[in-house]
């Protein structure tokens, strides 16, 4: 009898989405660590910190930053099956920032280019100087998370921040 990892038990698609997930959440730190890295730099500023809440509020607001223009310009020319089919996967309870993932999952899944398309959007992203600059104000405003918020819940977060400040 083959050994299954306890995580792994669930139906082929529930899996599918799983391994989507997880590799959409590691492109998404990438690239967003990136950009916090290099806005940091360009401003003659050290690299992020672990323990800085204004480090965990800017990378936030790149996530959210990316994930947006992400769904802007990947939908951009969609059927409008796709459309709605892309709309129905986003729908739900959570934070913006888990329904904009839960797009992405849709996408990739749906579109055969998807990484293609992701790959275009991201470099788009760290060329741009304005997401630079948007995620810089955006850590700078009090933009309505604070308690009760959009803020993550502790196992929504669980993906893209504690990798970036929770690895050893």
């Amino acid at each position: 009898m083959p050994f299954r990892h306890p995580d792994r038990s669930h139906d082929l698609a529930t899996r599918i989405e799983m391994e989507v997930r997880e590799r959409l959440e590691e492109a998404i730190d990438y690239v967003c660590l990136d950009a916090l890295v290099r806005s940091r730099r360009a401003r003659g500023l050290p690299p992020p910190e672990a323990a800085s809440p204004d480090d965990r509020r800017a990378y936030t607001d790149h996530v959210l930053s990316f994930l947006e223009r992400l769904r802007r310009d990947i939908t951009r020319g969609l059927s409008v099956e796709e459309q709605r089919k892309v709309a129905g996967a986003a729908t739900g309870t959570g934070d913006a920032q888990a329904r904009l993932l839960t797009t992405q999952v849709a996408l990739a899944r749906m579109l055969p280019d998807y990484w293609q398309r992701f790959e275009a959007v991201s470099t788009g992203y760290l060329s741009d100087p304005l997401a630079d600059s948007l995620a810089d104000s955006l850590a700078d405003s009090d933009d309505g998370r604070s308690e009760g918020g959009d803020a993550p819940s502790s196992r929504e977060s669980r993906g893209l921040l504690s990798r970036l400040f929770g690895r050893g």
